[in-house]
């Protein structure tokens, strides 16, 4: 299944990668390809995260990556990555 990627959530990326590159210019593109490679698995196991306990929504889950949470949304034809929040973060999916 295919994956998008909503402006939100690519702006939560490049804020995660703005954040790290700090301290670390290396870990921070490491930590962003981590995340992305972990969207491919979403498109071919959408059903494999659980659904967000915020939520609880079906089509609404999330897979952890590291300290990340990858939250998203299956619809009928694609999966949408709504958000990429650090764990110990409330999800607020309208920032």
């Amino acid at each position: 299944m295919k994956v998008y990627w909503t402006d939100q959530a690519l702006g939560h990326l490049r804020a995660i990668h703005d954040y790290v590159a700090q301290t670390s210019p290396e870990y921070a593109r490491r930590t962003v390809d981590r995340l992305t490679r972990r969207s491919e698995q979403i498109g071919a196991f959408p059903h494999a995260g659980r659904v967000v306990p915020e939520f609880d929504i079906d089509p609404v889950r999330e897979v952890l990556e590291g300290s990340y949470r990858i939250i998203d949304a299956i619809r009928s034809d694609r999966v949408d990555v709504l958000a990429v929040i650090h764990g110990a973060r409330k999800v607020l999916l309208d920032e």
